[in-house]
């Protein structure tokens, strides 16, 4: 067994190469091998996103706190609240980040394969940001 303790792991800034606006990251576990599991709690202010990106193995959110809008490449601009579970598809590209008025919290889960648990691609755009909402 392994306790880290509480504040053990510095948060910092999200990369700017990643998201748009102001993002802070909270790392909670890169498991050793042979595990593969890595767990981060990112805070997006409003209007704050992630980069469109994917996951070779997919990725689980958990909403914490706020107003959240996820997408995937293709669908509809969905929101997501305290409390809901999304689930990417390995592969799957996506965005996910703070509603345009509201803070948003949730813990990221994915998994590495071969060391890389994420590609990130091209900034979302003020445009797609800004589609109508579902939900």
């Amino acid at each position: 067994m392994e306790i880290t303790a509480d504040g053990a792991r510095p948060s910092g800034p999200g990369e700017e190469a990643y998201f748009t606006g102001r993002v802070r990251m909270e790392p909670v576990i890169t498991a050793p091998d042979p595990a593969r599991l890595r767990a981060v709690r990112v805070t997006f202010e409003p209007g704050a996103r992630t980069a469109w990106h994917t996951h070779p193995l997919g990725q689980t959110l958990l909403v914490l706190s706020g107003t959240g809008l996820a997408q995937s490449w293709g669908g509809p601009v969905r929101v997501i609240r305290p409390g809901d579970t999304v689930w990417f598809a390995p592969g799957e590209k996506h965005w996910h980040g703070a509603a345009p008025a509201k803070a948003m919290t949730h813990l990221a889960m994915q998994e590495a394969l071969d060391g890389a648990a994420v590609t990130w691609l091209e900034h979302v755009s003020d445009e797609d940001y800004a589609r109508p909402v579902e939900g």
